[in-house]
């Protein structure tokens, strides 16, 4: 029996997103990107076509790596201006019942303890359908402008993501016992001060004495998305992550990632199953392989040269400008995203500087599948056998013209194949992806800190034993 595919839509508060220049196609609406109505007719797209979630990326910074400014960047409108994602969910959920919203925002910008509630109310706003998808950021530009002077080292930035989550998890599973509120009007009492705790915070990058702001949301802690693919976000991943981000150019690497992620996981002591990877594609479908491939000639004369490689230069942290269009793609050490360098330039082709752009065009770093739903529905089902992934992350070239064309051709041949849902499952989104309850599960790190008292005391009782080692010299 075949395994079942699953969707996301990956978005962002941006012109163009992935698909540099396509902004300009007389058919394209992302420059409406500012507009709620652009944002709820998405969602209700989507949430005919069954997808588990809209997934919006963000950046904090500008991509100003290529030829060692943002020029293109703003000429272009290559994700910028960039909007607020999380001011886009309770919107979304508004127009929608069951559609996740993933929400992208940085372990490097942000106190963790604002950042919480922030999380919390949006989970409420939502009924349960947030998710958080955890990034530490890539862009130099983000770091110098919130005052840092500059980014940390990648895998330092992993470190301070570590703790960030831990203090987000003291907060949500922790500080506010179950039965804390009971909202008793007769005796005036709205909640139990003796069940509601200081998490006690104190460690290497942040303080955070107190307790949460927020009585506990319909998921306590949303659902964790993560899109690590370097050897510290992979461990990352696999420790932490509920649902998984990655692009490859192949299904060869695609099969040793999942793999991986799925071993670490299980090391961890969490079920892999219940880590789900998806895989950034980009669909260009049509009624039949001749219309989609004419679609996806019209839409490749929109494409912004300039505009992909300031996208590659951004992400890989090496300015492509400085080569010809037929220099190939060397690895250098970079301070960016990691694994997008290992990937171009130790995978299983070599890439020249003009053919990364033209790759990178139109879905950025991932495959672009044109054809019939037949065809494409064929090419899905192929690397779901052959590499395990669960589902994939949707980049558009048009908006919404390709998450139209998706939901109006290639889910009905997937529901006809026996593998692509019919109906939401009920409750929160924790609850439609993985069919247990709303909260995480105890194997997940989240649960060590739902007794926050009792591991209170156990740091305390550990702090005091490696004070006595220090003082007798062990």
């Amino acid at each position: 029996m075949s395994k079942p595919i699953r969707f996301n839509a990956f978005e962002m508060n941006c012109v163009g997103h992935q698909s540099p220049g396509l902004w300009a196609h007389p058919r394209d609406r992302s420059w409406q990107y500012k507009d709620l109505d652009y944002w709820t007719d998405l969602a209700k797209t989507l949430e005919k076509g069954i997808f588990d979630a809209i997934f919006i990326a963000d950046v904090v910074g500008y991509y100003d790596v290529y030829k060692g400014s943002n020029h293109h960047a703003l000429h272009q409108g290559v994700q910028i201006p960039v909007n607020d994602p999380l001011q886009l969910a309770a919107p979304i959920a508004m127009v929608t019942e069951h559609l996740g919203i993933g929400i992208t925002a940085s372990t490097s910008f942000e106190h963790p303890y604002t950042f919480a509630r922030r999380l919390s109310t949006a989970d409420h706003h939502t009924k349960g359908r947030l998710g958080w998808n955890i990034v530490t950021s890539y862009l130099e530009s983000g770091a110098k402008n919130v005052g840092e002077g500059g980014l940390r080292r990648h895998d330092n930035r992993y470190e301070v993501a570590a703790e960030y989550t831990e203090v987000l998890y003291k907060l949500f599973e922790g500080s506010w016992e179950e039965g804390a509120v009971v909202r008793d009007k007769e005796r005036g009492v709205f909640a139990r001060p003796d069940k509601v705790h200081e998490i006690g915070h104190k460690g290497k990058y942040f303080e955070v004495p107190g307790y949460h702001l927020c009585e506990p949301s319909p998921q306590r802690t949303p659902v964790l998305f993560q899109a690590g693919a370097s050897g510290a976000g992979k461990t990352f991943a696999a420790q932490h992550a509920e649902c998984v981000f990655v692009a490859t150019p192949s299904r060869a690497t695609l099969k040793d990632y999942v793999a991986d992620v799925r071993a670490q996981a299980a090391a961890a002591g969490r079920d892999p199953a219940k880590v789900l990877v998806y895989t950034l594609v980009t669909v260009i479908v049509d009624e039949t392989d001749d219309k989609a491939r004419a679609k996806f000639e019209d839409y490749k004369r929109h494409v912004s040269y300039d505009g992909a490689l300031v996208l590659m230069s951004g992400w890989s942290g090496i300015d492509f400008g400085q080569y010809a269009p037929a220099d190939p793609v060397k690895k250098v050490e970079t301070n960016a995203i990691v694994s997008v360098v290992e990937h171009l330039a130790n995978g299983e082709k070599e890439w020249t500087i003009d053919e990364l752009a033209r790759w990178g065009g139109i879905g950025g770093l991932g495959p672009v599948f044109v054809g019939s739903p037949a065809t494409v529905a064929n090419i899905l089902q192929q690397w779901v056998a052959e590499t395990d992934v669960d589902g994939f992350n949707l980049a558009y070239a048009l908006a919404h013209e390709t998450f139209e064309d998706v939901v109006k051709h290639l889910v009905p041949e997937l529901q006809r194949r026996g593998v692509y849902p019919t109906a939401y499952k009920p409750g929160t989104l924790r609850e439609k992806l993985f069919g247990d309850g709303p909260l995480l599960p105890g194997t997940h790190p989240a649960a060590r800190y739902r007794d926050i008292e009792a591991f209170k005391r156990r740091q305390a009782r550990r702090v005091a034993v490696a004070g006595r080692r220090m003082r007798s010299g062990q």
